[in-house]
């Protein structure tokens, strides 16, 4: 997902209170939680902040194999249309269904039950190359 940049003078807002330590992050502002197995990937905060409200999310259904930063979803806001970028090569295991009647969790709840997809990933080494909060916020506000 690419939302645009603020411009210097709006990114006054400290990131790091809404970037959890234990999860790692894409460029491209998705979150990941390794949960063993399988991986949740959602947006982050910042991304769903400059999105403003969601009001449709597109989802792949169980079983899609998926590239590393291959386009998967969409999520369509009340300003824009953003595509979602998996964060590592696998299978989606299971797409937030709960997002078909209220999109509106990625906004209320991006690292809870705003949650899109879980994903077996085919190559375990991708996710070392990932973000970590810390890197994460020095890229937002960079």
């Amino acid at each position: 997902m690419t939302p645009e940049r603020p411009p210097p003078s709006r990114r006054v807002r400290a990131v790091s209170e809404t970037t959890p330590s234990d999860l790692a992050y894409t460029e491209q502002h998705e979150w990941i939680r390794d949960d063993g197995d399988v991986v949740t990937v959602g947006i982050t905060h910042f991304a769903q902040d400059q999105l403003g409200d969601v009001v449709f999310v597109d989802l792949p259904d169980p079983g899609a194999t998926l590239e590393q930063e291959q386009v998967f979803g969409e999520v369509e806001s009340t300003k824009s249309v953003s595509d979602l970028y998996s964060p590592v090569a696998g299978e989606i295991v299971e797409r937030n269904e709960a997002l078909d009647e209220q999109p509106e969790l990625v906004n209320t709840d991006p690292y809870g039950r705003g949650w899109l997809v879980t994903l077996r990933p085919s190559d375990r080494s991708q996710l070392d190359g990932l973000l970590d909060a810390d890197g994460y916020d020095a890229f937002v506000t960079g």
